[in-house]
C-alpha cells in the first residue's frame, strides 16, 4: 500500500504508439502510476521492443507498489488476442474506451490522484460502436460536469476552446452566449489552477479580422462582446474579440496568459506548431485531473520503437502539479 494516490494512465489504442509511449514513460519505476488497459497488449509491445520491464497485473489501484522495471496494469477490458498494429480496429477502439471510463470510475471514487489519457482513435471508437466522437466528449457524460473545456498548453502560449469535436458550421452555430462564458470562466479558473493569481484572457473572434466592426459577419457584436462584457463585470479580466490570426502572437509576446479560441482548429494549430512534444492537453470543469499529450495515434511509426514518449511525460508531469496545487488550496477549485 502506499501513501500517496497513483496517478491513472489510459493505455490508449492498442494498435497506435499509446502503449509504447506509455511503456517508456513507466519502465523507470519512478512515477506512483498504473496503467488501464490489457495486460496482454502492455506485455507484447515490452517484449515487441526490447523494453527492460516486465508487467505485473494488478486488481485495484490500492495495491500498487512501484518499483524499477515494473508496469503494473489494471485490466479494463477484455482483449483475447491482439489487434493489429498500425491501422484502424474495432477491438482497439473498444478497448480505449473501456479504459478511460474505468479511470474516471476510479477518479471520481477517489481511488487516483488523476488521469493521463494516452491518444485514441474516433474512426477506432466508431467502428466499435462508440458513439463519442473524442476523450472530451467521454469525460464531459462520465466524469460528472455540466460543462467541459479543453485547454491546450506548453512553455509559450495557453488555448481554451469554445467548441471541440464539431463541424466549422456546426462551431459557430453553438459558439452562443452561454458557450463564450463557459469557455471564459473555465479559461480563467484553468490558468488560475497553473498558478497565476491574476489571469489575463483574451478572447478571439470567429470571423475574419474579428468581424472588421460588422463587414465579414456579426457573431463578435452580438454574442462574443456582450459575453467579454459580463465576464468582466464578474471580476475577470477578459478582453477582445481580437482577429484570430494575430492574437496568439501576442499571448506568445506575453500580453495575454489565454486564449479562448472559437472552434477546434482556431486554438490547436497555434499550440501544435510550437511542437507536439511539449503541447498538454488539460480538460477544465472536471472534478477530478485530467491531461493528455498533444498529439494522435500515430498509426505510421506504431509498433517500431521509434515513438517520442516526451508529450505523454510533459502530460504526467502537468496533472502532478495540478493535483499538488489543487491539494494545496491556494486557488479556486476547478477540478
Amino acid at each position: 500500500m502506499t501513501a500517496r494516490l497513483p496517478m491513472a494512465i489510459t493505455m490508449g489504442d492498442a494498435s497506435g504508439i499509446g502503449p509504447e509511449i506509455v511503456a517508456k514513460t513507466l519502465a523507470s519505476g519512478k512515477e506512483q502510476a498504473v496503467v488501464f488497459g490489457s495486460p496482454l497488449v502492455m506485455a507484447d509491445i515490452v517484449s515487441r521492443l526490447g523494453i527492460d520491464a516486465t508487467v505485473r497485473r494488478i486488481s485495484c489501484p490500492e495495491v500498487i507498489q512501484p518499483q524499477p522495471g515494473v508496469i503494473e496494469v489494471i485490466e479494463v477490458t477484455r482483449l483475447v488476442e491482439l489487434p493489429p498494429i498500425g491501422r484502424v480496429c474495432a477491438a482497439s477502439g473498444q478497448a480505449s474506451y473501456d479504459a478511460v471510463v474505468a479511470a474516471i470510475a476510479s477518479a471520481r471514487s477517489n481511488k487516483v490522484a488523476g488521469i493521463v489519457t494516452a491518444p485514441i482513435n474516433k474512426e477506432a471508437m466508431a467502428c466499435a460502436g462508440v458513439r463519442y466522437p473524442g476523450h472530451t466528449e467521454i469525460l464531459a457524460d462520465h466524469g460528472g460536469a455540466q460543462r467541459v473545456a479543453m485547454m491546450l498548453a506548453n512553455d509559450d502560449i495557453r488555448t481554451v476552446l469554445v467548441t471541440t469535436h464539431i463541424s466549422l458550421r456546426k462551431a459557430i452555430e453553438q459558439a452562443d452566449f452561454q458557450a463564450q462564458m463557459s469557455a471564459i470562466r473555465l479559461a480563467h479558473l484553468g490558468c488560475k489552477a497553473v498558478g497565476i493569481a491574476a489571469p489575463r484572457v483574451a478572447v478571439s473572434g470567429i470571423n475574419p479580422h474579428a468581424g472588421e466592426g460588422g463587414l465579414f459577419g456579426e457573431e463578435e457584436i452580438k454574442i462574443i462582446s456582450p459575453a467579454i462584457h459580463a465576464a468582466r463585470a464578474e471580476g475577470i479580466d477578459a478582453s477582445g474579440p481580437y482577429p484570430g490570426d494575430t492574437v496568439f502572437m501576442q499571448a506568445r509576446a506575453g500580453r495575454f496568459d489565454v486564449v479562448v479560441a472559437q472552434y477546434h482548429d482556431q486554438g490547436l494549430i497555434p499550440v501544435k506548431y510550437l511542437g507536439l512534444e511539449r503541447g498538454v492537453n488539460i480538460t477544465l470543469g472536471l472534478p477530478f485531473v485530467r491531461t493528455s499529450p498533444d498529439h494522435g495515434t500515430a498509426f505510421d511509426i506504431a509498433g517500431q520503437g521509434i515513438a517520442d514518449p516526451a508529450s505523454l511525460q510533459t502530460a504526467l508531469a502537468y496533472a502532478k502539479r495540478l493535483v499538488a496545487v489543487q491539494e494545496s488550496s491556494i486557488h479556486e477549485r476547478v477540478f
